[in-house]
């Protein structure tokens, strides 16, 4: 989930659904679409939510989608199963790992 639209490579509208925040507020799911680097390398189904002020990754989703992901002290490294290519990288960051352009 992100709420920033510049993350897309492509992004279609999709008017269904909010997603409760940990205040106790909602957002509105206003798109979906595919984030990354490339086409090639690109995570799917991603949703685009409105007031949401950060981007976030479900770990869950990503290891079923064909990915490794892999935490150490100061990254987090996606890399692709099949082509061994990374994904994305993390860089921890305020108690968070924040992804890094490739």
């Amino acid at each position: 989930m992100t709420g920033d639209r510049s993350n897309f490579l492509s992004l279609t509208a999709f008017n269904e659904g909010s997603v409760a925040f940990g205040n106790g507020k909602s957002g509105k799911i206003i798109g979906v679409g595919k984030i990354g680097k490339s086409f090639s390398h690109a995570i799917d189904n991603v949703y685009l939510v409105d007031s949401l002020q950060h981007n976030l990754l479900s770990v869950l989703q990503l290891c079923g989608r064909g990915n490794h992901v892999g935490f150490s002290s100061d990254q987090c490294l996606i890399t692709n199963i099949k082509s061994g290519d990374v994904v994305l990288r993390g860089k921890q960051y305020n108690n968070m790992y924040k992804a890094c352009v490739l």
